[in-house]
């Protein structure tokens, strides 16, 4: 057995252990934990935007209200986007059995795939932090419905199509950049990062702020830390634990 193998294991049991011991665990999930479900990162070697940095301003708010053109392609896109066909992967289910053992405080997520909800995670215990693809709303009067409305009226011809209650612009219901998170949403998760006793950190680097302050959060609170990611994060250094491999491969041997 090598030196590395013995330490992986090491980590693992010590990861087991925390998880043990943990009655209150907060989730944090970012986009690694989706990949194994073909949903692609955004910044990784084969990300989306790393691939086609011109897709990053369809996610910009202001290039995405002022240029029609860039609509329509951003609807294209997703109508024709396979990760609409995407299923929960075993990483997904692993959280459930976290769940299922009592464990489980409250999932914070940075994806807007909605795959939590799709594998059995309860809808009330997820934040989903940048919101979800499967809903459309009005950037005007807010108004709300299923994405599959809107994708029924671009198939149908209307390739930028505008709201039916004022005429406003329909986007994705999900954070775009220039945004600002939904303050409740933002105040539930630094909630919930001081009344955990296990901030668990799974597939994001914690680049992303403000949501990844709730792992310093819970740390200067005496929450342990654990992250699993398969590249080094920015927070490394404030985890009890850090774990580096395929989370759909670790996350189930650890739950």
């Amino acid at each position: 057995m090598t030196s590395d193998t013995t330490k992986h294991d090491v980590r693992l049991e010590q990861a087991r252990e925390l998880i043990d011991a943990a009655n209150r665990i907060v989730v944090l999930t970012g986009a690694g934990i989706s990949t194994d479900s073909g949903i692609p990162d955004f910044r990784g070697p084969k990300g989306v935007w790393t691939k086609n940095p011109e897709a990053e301003k369809t996610a910009t708010i202001q290039h995405y209200m002022a240029n029609r053109e860039l609509r329509e392609r951003a609807w294209k896109s997703k109508l024709d986007s396979a990760a609409r066909r995407a299923k929960p992967n075993a990483g997904h289910r692993a959280l459930v059995g976290l769940e299922r053992q009592g464990k489980l405080h409250t999932l914070i997520t940075q994806n807007v795939d909605g795959l939590h909800q799709d594998a059995g995670t309860d809808p009330d215990k997820v934040v989903e932090i940048h919101g979800t693809v499967r809903e459309v709303m009005c950037m005007s009067c807010g108004d709300r419905a299923p994405m599959e409305v809107a994708f029924e009226r671009v198939r149908a011809g209307e390739a930028d199509p505008a709201c039916r209650n004022c005429g406003g612009i329909l986007k994705s219901a999900t954070i775009s950049f220039g945004q600002g998170l939904v303050a409740a949403d933002l105040a539930r998760s630094e909630q919930a990062a001081l009344e955990c006793d296990l901030m668990f950190a799974i597939g994001t680097t914690l680049a992303v702020f403000p949501i990844a302050a709730v792992v310093p959060v819970a740390h200067r609170a005496g929450a342990s830390v654990m992250i699993l990611n398969a590249e080094p994060t920015e927070m490394d250094d404030l985890a009890d634990v850090v774990l580096r491999g395929q989370i759909g491969e670790l996350l189930p041997a650890l739950v």
